[in-house]
C-alpha cells in the first residue's frame, strides 16, 4: 500500500538564535507576500532565551510575535540540539509542514532539519555552503550536516556552490539567491540608533566618542576568545593596544561579561580606552558597525555587515567562513595576533583601510528570490509526490 497522502499544512520558519532573527525578518515578509505561497508558522525553539532582548530585537525588525515558543533555554551542544528535536517533532507532526524553513549554523538549525527530514517534509536552508573548514566549531559541524539533508540550498555567494559539489551534493539542490542578512541591513539602515544616542541610553558620556580617529566598535562571544583565561588575557590586551589609538565601544555578551569578572580581568579592562555597554538592539548594532572607524569582532554576521556598510572588519579568527569578506569586502583576518592587529589598526587610521566592494547580489532582494523559487518549487515537489503515490497503488 502507499502512503496515505495529507493535505499540505503551513511553512514553519524557524529562529532559534540572535543572528537567526536579521535573516529570517525579511524571509518571512517576502513568503507573506509571495503569491500561491501557504501561510506561516513562525517557531522560535528559545535556544536564545532572554525574553526582553528577543522582544526588543523582533520589534527592531519588525518579525511578528513568534507562534510557537519551543522554550529549549541553555544546555550544552548534544542537550539543547536533542532538546528542540524533542519538542520539535510533535509540532511537525500535527502540521504536516509544507516546508520548513531554517537559517544559519546554530544547533536549532540542525535539531530542526533532522526533524523534519525524519517526518519527509522538505526543508529549505538559507545561507547554505559557507564552510571555515575547521570543524573544532561547533556551528561547521551544524553546517555541514543540514547541508547534506536539507532539499533546498539557498546560498549567499557563489563559491558556496563549489563548497557543496565537493560534498556531493546535486547541483539542482543548490541556488544562488543572495544574502538575507543584508535585506534586513538596507532596510533598517535609515532608522539606525546613532552612536551617541546609544551611549546616552546606557548612561555614558557621548564624550567618549569625540577622538578625531573616530572610534571602534567590539563584539567577542565565541568560546574560542573569551572561555578560557589564557585566551580572553590575550584578547583584551589586544583590545588594550588598539585603544591606545582609538576609543573602543563594546556591547559585551553576558557570557563575556562573566568571564572576564571571572577571571579577574574588570580592574585592567577600567584603566583603558574601552567602553563597555550592555548588549544593544539591532538598530543600536547598525549605528554603532554604521558610525564606527573600524570594528573588532569575532561574529560571522559582523563580518558581512562591515562589508555591506565599507566599514573595515578586523577579525579575531584564523579562519571564516564567509571568505568573500576578506577576497571582495572589508574583512581581515588578525586572529589574537598582537603584531598583524596592530599593522592592521596602524593602516585603517593612516589610510582608511579596506573599503572593498558589495558582493554580488547583497541589495536587498534576496528574500524575494527565495520566496518566488519556493512559489515555483513546492507545486512541482506536490506533484510529483502524488504521482509516485498514486503509481504505488496500482
Amino acid at each position: 500500500m502507499g502512503e496515505i497522502m495529507r493535505a499540505p499544512g503551513p511553512l514553519v520558519c524557524v529562529v532559534g538564535a540572535r543572528p537567526n532573527y536579521m535573516k529570517m525578518a525579511p524571509l518571512v515578509r517576502a513568503l507573506a507576500q509571495t503569491p500561491g505561497l501557504p501561510g506561516i508558522v513562525l517557531v522560535h525553539t528559545g535556544q536564545h532565551y532572554d525574553i526582553a532582548m528577543n522582544a526588543r530585537l523582533f520589534a527592531d525588525l519588525e518579525l511578528p510575535a513568534p507562534d510557537i515558543n519551543l522554550e529549549v533555554g541553555s544546555g550544552t551542544h548534544a542537550v539543547q540540539t536533542a532538546e528542540v528535536m524533542r519538542r520539535f517533532d510533535p509540532i511537525v507532526a500535527e502540521m504536516n509542514p509544507s516546508a520548513v524553513i531554517v537559517v544559519g549554523d546554530v544547533n536549532s538549525t540542525l535539531a530542526c532539519t533532522l526533524v523534519a527530514s525524519k517526518h519527509r517534509a522538505p526543508v529549505a536552508h538559507v545561507e547554505a555552503g559557507l564552510r571555515s573548514f575547521d570543524r573544532d566549531m561547533p556551528e561547521e559541524i551544524n553546517r555541514l550536516l543540514t547541508d547534506q539533508i536539507a532539499d533546498l540550498l539557498y546560498t549567499t555567494e557563489r563559491d558556496a556552490a563549489t563548497n557543496l559539489a565537493r560534498e556531493g551534493v546535486a547541483a539542482e539542490r543548490i541556488h544562488f539567491a543572495g544574502n538575507v542578512m543584508i535585506d534586513s541591513l538596507r532596510r533598517h539602515l535609515p532608522r539606525a540608533v546613532p552612536p551617541a544616542d546609544t551611549l546616552v541610553a546606557a548612561g555614558v558620556s557621548p564624550r567618549v566618542l569625540d577622538a578625531p580617529e573616530g572610534f571602534g566598535a567590539v563584539t567577542l562571544h565565541r568560546p574560542s576568545n573569551v572561555d578560557s583565561p589564557d585566551a580572553l588575557g590575550e584578547a583584551l590586551d589586544i583590545l588594550r593596544d588598539v585603544s591606545v589609538r582609538l576609543p573602543l565601544v563594546w556591547p559585551v555578551h553576558p557570557r563575556t561579561l562573566a568571564n572576564i569578572e571571572r577571571f579577574g580581568f574588570a580592574e585592567m579592562l577600567a584603566a583603558t580606552r574601552v567602553t563597555l555597554l550592555p548588549p544593544q538592539g539591532y538598530l543600536e548594532m547598525l549605528g554603532l558597525l554604521a558610525g564606527a572607524r573600524l570594528v573588532v569582532t569575532d561574529s560571522g554576521g559582523i563580518q558581512e555587515e562591515t562589508t555591506a556598510l565599507a566599514v573595515p572588519c578586523l577579525t579575531m579568527r584564523d579562519n571564516t567562513e564567509r571568505p568573500i569578506t576578506v577576497s571582495q569586502g572589508t574583512n581581515t583576518l588578525v586572529g589574537r595576533d598582537r603584531a598583524r592587529m596592530a599593522d592592521a589598526v596602524d593602516d585603517i587610521v593612516r589610510t582608511g583601510g579596506k573599503r572593498g566592494r558589495v558582493p554580488e547580489l547583497w541589495d536587498g532582494r534576496a528574500a524575494g528570490r527565495i520566496a518566488e523559487h519556493l512559489a515555483q518549487w513546492l507545486p512541482m515537489r506536490a506533484a510529483a509526490r502524488a504521482r509516485t503515490s498514486i503509481e504505488s497503488l496500482q
